[in-house]
């Protein structure tokens, strides 16, 4: 290594100007995520109070919830999805400006939950591809945080892009739930 490399422009840290482009559409990408409404059942409570003033998602670049598809690249499915409403998921999905992401949230959107029947979708990953699964029944508010948190390392880190073009399908990362009794430490409400 010369004295030119240490002292010039390989002695800079690794910031917003020295980043490769990719890197900084990635950092766009990740702290500008437009959520499209679809809550479905008790699970929507839940979202709508991740997305009020003590949670803050402000701070994660998405405190405006899109009532048009075409706004917005982030689908959080709250909820069971019936037969009937799986036609329609799809067709908003389909809508949704590229890249789009999926969160499936709480047990009956990602597995059907304890509705096994005939007319509930056993898991909305029979629709779309998903990329995080948050557990719970319904979730609270700090794990669908942790969720999103998730999903933003993941586009971060461009492996969800990745996998999708050579796959078709989502990353499928299940995020732990909380522990009972044990309140959360990297995910605080702002004051």
């Amino acid at each position: 290594m010369s004295d030119r490399d240490v002292h010039g422009l390989g002695a800079l840290p690794h910031n917003f100007f020295t980043g490769t482009l990719e890197e900084v559409v990635q950092w766009a990408r990740k702290n500008s995520l437009w959520p499209a409404t679809f809550g479905l059942a008790c699970c929507a409570l839940e979202m709508m109070a991740m997305g009020a003033a003590h949670y803050d998602v402000a701070r994660f670049g998405m405190e405006v919830f899109r009532a048009s598809p075409r706004q917005a690249d982030l689908m959080i499915v709250a909820g069971r999805v019936s037969q009937k409403m799986a036609p329609v998921l799809r067709q908003v999905y389909d809508q949704m400006m590229e890249p789009k992401w999926v969160i499936s949230m709480g047990v009956c959107a990602s597995t059907g939950g304890m509705f096994n029947n005939y007319a509930l979708v056993q898991g909305v990953d029979q629709v779309v591809p998903v990329d995080v699964y948050v557990p719970g029944c319904p979730p609270n508010p700090q794990t669908l945080l942790h969720g999103i948190i998730t999903l933003h390392d993941l586009i971060r880190t461009g492996e969800i892009a990745s996998r999708r073009d050579r796959t078709g399908a989502g990353a499928e990362v299940h995020v732990e739930g909380p522990v009972p009794g044990e309140q959360p430490v990297s995910i605080s409400p702002s004051r």
